[in-house]
């Protein structure tokens, strides 16, 4: 029997479009919604009436997407969301998808299978639609993320998160008010549309309210996280440029890997190379020396979209934006660099 993932992918569109178009949602093409009931008959698709009963119901569920299962930053963030919805009367359904994965299809698929009251989308892109917050069709959150390059109203979702590209100027500033002018970005991707272009954003203006040029050889972009290569790369950044004194690292996980290359080819930090991040994942903690980052308040984060969220659907407030502050580890990774290091 055909399902709605066969409908899908026979009209070569997302599950959510035809969901839409099966509940009947206006925001859909007079010819895609032709195209889908074209294949619904064509396939012998039969709706599962239980099931559609069951997603009627009310449930005191809220989901939780995660997208990045494998980051540790978001572990902390995941217990104060689960704690807080207990809190408060909700039980949390938890959801985990690869970084590559699209937290919109699979978050709308949990709110019917779930009979969920709202979501929260942790890691999400940054770049959600009008089409994206229909096809959820309750009250979100994102969370981390702010939505920097999407068209959507921000009165239609929530948010909480840091403003990212401050944080990272202000990382860059402390390196910069150390004498360091040689400073290379560690980063996945400097054009992605989320948070790690944010960041170089902000790595951009420091420089720039410094005087210091942009070096676009000094940009290190891993793509992913596998951390071999990532090693491969830095290693190969620090034998190039041997007059690179800084890092600054948008991930925590990025500069524990520095750290290790920087070992790896006798250099040492912060003597030869100090290295600043941001987020304050308890890895971080066990660096020798330790790592100087910006501590992302990962316990908050997780309790203010639950708050906002439980407001939102107990009709008590409109959406919301938060934005968060970030606390200085000092740890011992950033030296000074005096004027005669530079001869």
């Amino acid at each position: 029997m055909a399902t709605i993932k066969d409908i899908a992918s026979y009209c070569n569109v997302a599950v959510s479009t035809v969901s839409r178009v099966l509940n009947d949602h206006p925001d859909v093409s007079a010819d895609t919604r032709e195209k889908v009931l074209e294949a619904v008959r064509e396939l012998r698709y039969v709706p599962n009436n239980s099931a559609r009963d069951l997603a009627l119901q009310q449930t005191d569920s809220i989901g939780l997407v995660v997208r990045g299962v494998e980051n540790p930053f978001f572990m902390p963030i995941i217990r104060a969301i689960e704690k807080s919805c207990e809190e408060k009367g909700y039980t949390m359904v938890l959801h985990q998808i690869t970084a590559g994965g699209d937290e919109v299809e699979e978050g709308a698929r949990l709110v019917t299978s779930k009979r969920l009251k709202g979501l929260i989308l942790l890691g999400g892109r940054y770049d959600y639609t009008r089409e994206d917050a229909s096809a959820l069709g309750v009250p979100f959150v994102c969370c981390t993320s702010s939505n920097r390059f999407g068209d959507l109203d921000p009165s239609a979702f929530s948010s909480v998160s840091i403003d990212d590209a401050a944080e990272a100027y202000r990382a860059v500033k402390m390196l910069v008010d150390n004498g360091h002018t040689k400073i290379a970005v560690l980063l996945d991707s400097a054009h992605n549309r989320s948070v790690s272009e944010r960041r170089f954003r902000g790595y951009c203006k420091a420089l720039a309210e410094a005087g210091i040029p942009l070096d676009e050889a000094l940009v290190c972009e891993t793509v992913d996280f596998d951390m071999e290569s990532v090693l491969e790369i830095i290693e190969r950044l620090i034998t190039d440029r041997s007059d690179i004194t800084a890092i600054f690292s948008v991930y925590d996980t990025l500069a524990i890997a520095a750290m290790k290359a920087i070992a790896n080819v006798g250099r040492s930090v912060p003597s030869d190379i100090s290295i600043i991040s941001i987020d304050g994942i308890a890895m971080s903690l066990c660096t020798t020396p330790t790592l100087t980052t910006l501590v992302q308040p990962q316990e908050l984060i997780g309790e203010k979209a639950v708050e906002i969220l439980v407001d939102v659907l107990d009709k008590a407030a409109p959406n919301s934006h938060v934005q968060l502050e970030t606390t200085l580890r000092p740890g011992g990774t950033v030296g000074h660099v005096h004027s005669g290091d530079l001869a």
